[in-house]
């Protein structure tokens, strides 16, 4: 039945880097589903790992450039989206960025600008783009984001990145409240630590994987391809009550106290 699931359905994803991003696993699974996916890339540096990777799902699937700190960008990749598909029915933000240095040493260290950026491409780069596809949704919809335990708690080194789940978090359940009435569904998965492009730049990464493998019920994290699953359960017909909710795919480890 798997594969059913989410046949005749259409779904644009954001944030594929390379074969290990989570966004990728996630569009495996929808694709694997039955989906038909278009995707975005990020400048022209990622633009040939997208086209490699989307290409499995046959030479002709569409990407385009999107820059999500660009409100211009936006709407050209809305208008490319319109001439292949009048109908949206997912939508896939894996997208998060922070400078470098924001990310090591102290939050109090936080520039300005670094604050400004980190919530710009890694909260509000949401709600820019689920007010771009909302139109397109007109049978209704599930839109999926990423986001991360330092939202809610202190990761050390994860700093200004903690504040901005918290905000993409926050506007999930505000685009929830005000998509409701058009049957459009909004929800974060919560990863524990993946072996991802992005994890990399987070100071301390190793030893944060270790913390889970000790700490969590399950005795570890998760991996990509249980990530894709979730992603297909909170598109499918079977979260069609779910919204607004933040699901933990980390094995166990938000439960915990000590």
């Amino acid at each position: 039945m798997t594969e059913q699931l989410l046949a005749g359905k259409t779904g644009v994803v954001f944030g594929v880097a390379n074969k290990r991003s989570i966004a990728w696993a996630i569009a495996k699974a929808w694709g694997a589903a039955g989906a038909r996916l278009i995707f975005n890339y990020q400048g022209e540096r990622l633009k040939e790992n997208v086209e490699e990777l989307v290409s499995e799902f046959g030479e002709d699937t569409p990407f385009y450039p999107c820059d999500v700190s660009t409100d211009q960008e936006i709407e050209n990749f809305f208008e490319n989206v319109r001439g292949q598909t009048k109908r949206l029915d997912l939508l896939l933000h894996s997208v998060a960025f922070a400078p470098k240095e924001a990310l090591e040493g102290d939050f109090v260290s936080t520039s300005r600008e670094a604050f400004r950026v980190a919530h710009d491409v890694s909260a509000y780069s949401l709600v820019a783009l689920a007010r771009a596809a909302a139109p397109l949704m007109s049978e209704g919809g599930s839109i999926v984001a990423m986001t991360y335990y330092g939202s809610e708690k202190v990761v050390p080194h994860y700093n200004v990145m903690g504040v901005a789940k918290a905000s993409l978090e926050a506007s999930t359940r505000y685009l929830a409240y005000d998509l409701g009435s058009k049957k459009i569904r909004v929800n974060c998965i919560s990863a524990g630590p993946v072996q991802t492009l992005a994890a990399r730049g987070i100071s301390g990464f190793s030893s944060m994987l270790k913390h889970y493998q000790e700490r969590a019920p399950l005795k570890r994290s998760c991996d990509p391809a249980e990530l894709g699953q979730t992603g297909l359960f909170l598109a499918s017909d079977g979260a069609a009550a779910i919204t607004g909710q933040v699901i933990y795919v980390d094995g166990g480890y938000q439960i915990m106290g000590m």
